[in-house]
């Protein structure tokens, strides 16, 4: 079941390239391993030795019954007190204005608005993802804050049968709808910024998709991967990036920040959500309520996966070179980015957010209701940007 759990929350893998908005490794077979007996009649001993691991996994299947009900429920109580935590500790931004010097003025950003909702109504979009997933988080985050609409199609993490008709086998995967025009878009960062040059440039979308060529790379393992070109560039004209940004620094800051939440936050997500098996038994039962399971599908993944990923999560400590206690990891690369955005300004985009900042919140939002994240908020100055970036996702223009 590990290959589930890598399929919903990744296990990164240490790459001589940027691993980008790249989901997961893609899946391999099925693991068949099973046990081989000793050659013979099985006589009385053996006999015995048999009863003995039935009893055994009855036990411990009943226990790990018990300790899910227990922490569930208990999951669900801290669930409970961080809602109504930030309900109260809600900092309000203020009426979300236009970044000076970008969008100059509120009828200008009422043009804007309404320039991106003309170009959207263009588009009918599909996405396939695992809603646990980053990287899906990040491109529904995106999708949210441009008043996409769109539709989601779950896809099992095992069979994958929702996406039988690709070749490239990792999702998220975006099928997008222009006119006669069919278009599938591959890796989180491409669909991110393939879609705003089309929505601030215009430009038919299937031609935008080939400032994007995927290209084969192999990663230090020797195994074969693809990776996308140009992944962090909107390909606007000087015109479009001047009103976009206003200025090379903010456009070389927000590609620097997105690549830091692909390259290193992901990476902090599996080690924290199954640090314990606690906590990993949570992030299973979480992963199965979210999920597209069957419901012996399901059973098996929330305790063969928790206890498989428990125990993978302590190779990636040492993968990752990460501290014993990966919670500091965690709170240290969330009070930097904290540190980045500043005490100037409510995001990152300044006014409103921008790219970096929905992927930093579609990568963290994926952990909510866990005590990862209930952990995060509390430790970290993390929260009062995360409401913000929540508040204007909530209350862009529909």
């Amino acid at each position: 079941m590990a290959q589930v759990a890598r399929a919903l929350w990744p296990v990164p893998h240490a790459l001589a390239w940027r691993l980008g908005g790249r989901l997961q490794s893609a899946l391999p077979a099925q693991s068949r391993a099973g046990f081989a007996g000793a050659a013979g009649g099985p006589g009385p001993a053996a006999t015995a030795r048999k009863g003995s691991p039935r009893l055994l996994g009855a036990a411990a299947l009943a226990l790990g019954g018990v300790l899910g009900l227990y922490h569930t429920a208990r999951w669900h109580l801290r669930a409970q007190d961080l809602r109504a935590e930030r309900s109260a500790a809600q900092v309000s931004p203020g009426r979300i204005e236009p970044r000076v010097g970008v969008l100059g003025g509120s009828n200008e950003l009422r043009d804007f608005w309404r320039g991106q909702l003309s170009l959207s109504s263009r588009l009918q979009l599909t996405l396939y993802q695992y809603k646990t997933c980053p990287f899906c988080s990040k491109v529904r985050a995106f999708l949210d804050f441009h008043a996409l609409p769109y539709q989601v199609v779950e896809v099992n993490p095992v069979r994958r049968a929702e996406i039988k008709f690709s070749s490239y086998r990792k999702v998220p995967i975006l099928l997008a709808q222009e006119g006669e025009s069919l278009q599938q878009l591959n890796d989180s960062s491409v669909i991110i910024s393939a879609l705003k040059t089309y929505l601030v440039s215009g430009q038919p979308l299937e031609d935008i998709i080939t400032y994007y060529p995927p290209m084969k790379a192999v990663n230090d393992q020797g195994k074969e991967v693809t990776e996308f070109c140009n992944k962090y560039w909107l390909m606007l004209d000087e015109k479009e990036a001047q009103r976009m940004y206003g200025g090379k620094e903010a456009r070389t800051e927000e590609m620097k920040w997105r690549q830091w939440a692909d390259d290193w936050l992901v990476h902090l997500i599996s080690p924290n959500v199954y640090r314990t098996p606690a906590e990993a038994l949570a992030s299973f039962d979480y992963i199965v309520r979210e999920g597209k399971f069957g419901t012996v599908e399901g059973a098996v993944a929330k305790y063969m996966g928790a206890a498989a990923m428990y125990l993978i999560s302590k190779r990636l400590k040492s993968r990752h070179h990460l501290q014993d206690d990966v919670r500091a990891d965690l709170y240290e690369a969330a009070n930097k980015w904290v540190a980045a955005v500043g005490k100037d300004r409510p995001f990152m985009g300044g006014q409103q957010p921008n790219l970096a900042d929905l992927a930093v919140y579609g990568v963290l939002r994926v952990m909510e209701g866990l005590e990862a994240f209930d952990d995060l908020m509390r430790h970290t100055h993390i929260q009062p940007w995360y409401l913000r970036v929540e508040k204007a996702i909530a209350e862009v223009p529909q």
